[in-house]
């Protein structure tokens, strides 16, 4: 370790998904003493496996993980919680003399915990009645665009199509003249009691990530994807309202299971998606400053990722 920052180190493991974190993960895990704590707001929901692309028991076994199975699909989950619970889990990892890694996708996640949440306003109903009145005349695509225009950062985050944070973020504007962008980036950040150290794991070929997505999508349906969807719709007290069933890959199939779309639609659809999610990805990871690129499709991966590890000192720890 640097003499710098005398501070326990935090290892951040981030990446597009079908990206390859998961398995780089297991195999620091087994050579050093690293804790793996999960950054997915899906595999954090028990009973959704298969289309989260959940390590599975063997995988939990070597290297188990910390924050998935941790909530009932009918219940929502927030940055701000996940925050308070990965604040917990290191302190608890530091304790035993351990290194944290965290490893995920989901970099609202991520930016939460290192730079902490802004102040936003309130919802505001009357504010809310309009959005919603225009959503019905114009669209979620002419919202999508208007925010675009507001915040274009936000906007290359947001699915045109994900009615409700588009107009959450236009919400936040219209009270405060603020982008959503601008508040956070203006939020207090409090100094950590840990440093952190940050390794991106992306294919450098973005069409190599793509190819990617779609053989792990056929993979999931031929593992029982469908069937999962199915239970958990058997239920009776899940819709795509919930935030859960709004996951990538879980809308698509469940729009196959209600007759919306038919089985090839609902594939060429479920891996569309997962690509334009993934592309969001690479465009909220190129905004991190102090990170370190690793060719996820390259030869000798882990070694370079050892080599960088060593230059941190986190090998000796």
């Amino acid at each position: 370790m640097t003499t710098a920052d005398s501070r326990p180190p935090v290892l951040f493991l981030m990446g597009p998904t079908a990206s390859g974190k998961t398995a780089l993960a297991v195999e620091l895990v087994q050579r050093w003493p690293f804790e793996i704590i999960s950054v997915d707001s899906a595999q954090v929901y028990r009973g959704m496996d298969i289309g989260t692309a959940k390590p599975d028991a063997g995988t939990q076994r070597i290297a188990p993980h910390r924050l998935i199975d941790i909530l009932d699909p009918a219940e929502a989950y927030s940055a701000g919680r996940f925050r308070n619970d990965a604040r917990r889990e290191i302190a608890t990892i530091h304790a035993a003399g351990h290194i944290p890694l965290l490893v995920g996708g989901t970099m609202l996640y991520f930016r939460a915990l290192e730079q902490g949440l802004a102040e936003l306003p309130s919802a505001d109903p009357i504010v809310r009645a309009g959005l919603a009145a225009e959503l019905v005349e114009q669209g979620s695509g002419v919202l999508h665009t208007r925010l675009a225009q507001i915040d274009p950062i936000a906007a290359a985050r947001i699915h045109p199509h994900d009615v409700q944070r588009i107009q959450r973020a236009l919400e936040v504007y219209i009270l405060t003249g603020q982008s959503l962008t601008e508040l956070c980036d203006g939020s207090h950040n409090e100094i950590l009691p840990f440093r952190i150290i940050k390794l991106i794991v992306a294919p450098a070929d973005r069409f190599v990530l793509y190819e990617r997505i779609g053989q792990r999508f056929q993979i999931m349906l031929q593992q029982g994807f469908v069937t999962e969807v199915e239970q958990l719709r058997a239920r009776g007290d899940l819709d795509l309202c919930k935030p859960a069933m709004r996951s990538v890959g879980y809308r698509q199939v469940w729009e196959h299971l209600d007759g919306i779309l038919d089985y090839p639609a609902m594939v060429e659809r479920g891996i569309t998606v997962t690509r334009q999610f993934a592309k969001r990805q690479l465009t909220w990871l190129r905004s991190e400053t102090d990170a370190f690129w690793l060719d996820s499709a390259g030869l000798h991966l882990l070694d370079q990722l050892v080599a960088k590890l060593n230059e941190t000192g986190l090998t000796s720890y």
